[in-house]
Formats: structure tokens, sequence, C-alpha cells
């Protein structure tokens, strides 16, 4: 015998497309999705890029605490509208935060970070002791 969860509904697809949030006037969040994230590993250090257009370094909050590193922006925006019989306010938030635990073998206190074109470049260097030593050639005597 075998558990296997099954969908009660008989066509999902449907029901998906009639309660999703923008059908009865509402808006969709389109803003409400996490950065793309690029991790590379080199031999001397770790390359982190995140994809985050449209922003400036100062709406970036980045630290490190107990070897997690941890990355968020807010965006808060009021638009008003006043007109002869109305006024008309729209209110928009839009925030992420990634974390990342970084291994024993990084040098936290020598990260760096930059902004440029929409994405945000991490450069976190391994400790000394983590690099790979180089090769001995030893003689035969």
């Amino acid at each position: 015998m075998s558990l296997t969860k099954r969908n009660e509904v008989l066509f999902p697809a449907l029901m998906n497309e009639l309660f999703r949030p923008d059908w009865f006037g509402g808006t969709e969040n389109k803003r409400a999705t996490v950065p793309a994230v690029n991790i590379k590993e080199n031999e001397k250090d770790f390359e982190l890029e995140l994809f985050v257009p449209g922003r400036v370094k100062d709406d970036f909050k980045i630290e490190i605490d107990d070897s997690v590193l941890t990355i968020s922006a807010e965006i808060k925006e009021e638009n008003e509208e006043v007109k002869e019989n109305f006024t008309r306010r729209e209110f928009s938030i839009s925030s992420f935060k990634r974390s990342f635990t970084l291994p024993d073998t990084v040098a936290t206190d020598n990260v760096e970070a930059t902004y440029e074109g929409g994405i945000l470049k991490f450069n976190i260097p391994k400790k000394e002791e983590a690099l790979p030593k180089p090769k001995r050639l030893i003689e035969l005597k």
C-alpha cells in the first residue's frame, strides 16, 4: 500500500484561474518575488549576484551576523491625486529578504558589495588557511 496525495478538485487549472487575485478587479502583486541569485565558488573567493533592478544603493540593508549574510530592501511609494470631487491615494510597498549561511572558511571581515546595472554583487573572500596550497616538487637525491 502506498500513500499518495490526491487533488479532490475536478478541474484544478480552472479553479486556480477563477480564484486568482486579479479576477475580481484586484491587482496581483508582481513585485512580491524573491530576486534571482547566482553563486560561484572560485579558488580564492565566492561571488554572489542578485538581480534587483530599479533600486538605488541606499535601498539595501546588508548585514552579517553569526556567519549569516542577510540582504533586504524595502521601497514604499505613495501617490495622491486630488481633483474636484475626489481624492485618490495609492500606496505600494515592495520588499524582499534573503539570507545565506556562510561557511567557516569565509573571511567575513573582508566582504565587499557593489550595485551596478541592477545587479547587487558580493565578493566573499576565503580565509588564508582555506586557500589551496601550492604544489611542492620533491627532488630525488
